[in-house]
């Protein structure tokens, strides 16, 4: 199993979630990750929606976070992450942060 992966995520956050300063409810955030989804699922620009669209700091660089290893993201992101074949894109999953959507770039 690999010891270091490389992705980038789409993040909404929603008000009550860690670290957030977003001003949308939890359910907005839902349905907007998940019009997100569809357009990513019908051919969307990964790193193009994370830039206009992505709550997190890494959304200016189309989502990447570069890579990472075990322990270092939430137990959520790190397990589909990990889970994931290079190319893939993710469901949507939920952790404390809100709302992401993950494509493994490594």
């Amino acid at each position: 199993m690999s010891e270091k992966v490389r992705a980038s995520h789409i993040l909404l956050m929603y008000a009550g979630s860690a670290r957030s300063t977003a001003t949308r409810s939890k359910a907005e955030a839902e349905t907007q990750i998940n019009q997100l989804k569809a357009q990513l699922d019908g051919g969307g620009d990964f790193a193009e929606l994370a830039r206009q669209h992505s709550d997190c700091p890494s959304g200016k660089s189309g989502g990447d976070l570069g890579p990472f290893g075990r322990g270092q993201m939430v137990p959520e992101f790190e397990t589909t992450t990990f889970g994931m074949e290079v190319g893939a894109t993710s469901d949507v999953i939920q952790t404390d942060f809100g709302y992401h959507i993950i494509h493994r770039t490594g």
